[in-house]
């Protein structure tokens, strides 16, 4: 694959405890390199405001950076808070790692 892809995996959910950590790995990916990061969600069962707040962050500052940054694994509450807030319009989000990689590959 031509394309560097890192995974960040989400340990807990989202919420102001954790965010520190969080914008931590953003920080650390943006010197590594990598064209694509991989947010995978599967360990999250609930997101806050500034949960879905440092996710927006992430996304333009990586953006900004030339950066492309997707979601995946979300489970059906989570998916709900971003329909509600329009952000699932704003995010590419798939249903799990092995469906990106599949997009990936076959965009190669």
């Amino acid at each position: 694959m031509n394309q560097q892809v890192e995974v960040l995996t989400l340990q807990q959910d989202l919420k102001a405890g954790i965010l520190p950590e969080f914008q931590q790995d953003i920080a650390l990916v943006m010197q590594s390199g990598v064209k694509i990061v991989v947010v995978d969600c599967k360990n999250i069962t609930f997101l806050d405001s500034s949960g879905l707040g440092t996710l927006v962050l992430a996304f333009k500052t990586l953006k900004d950076a030339g950066i492309r940054m997707v979601l995946c694994s979300i489970n059906e509450q989570v998916r709900m808070i971003f329909e509600l807030t329009s952000m699932n319009q704003i995010f590419e989000i798939f249903p799990s790692q092995d469906d990106f990689h599949e997009v990936l590959l076959a965009k190669n």
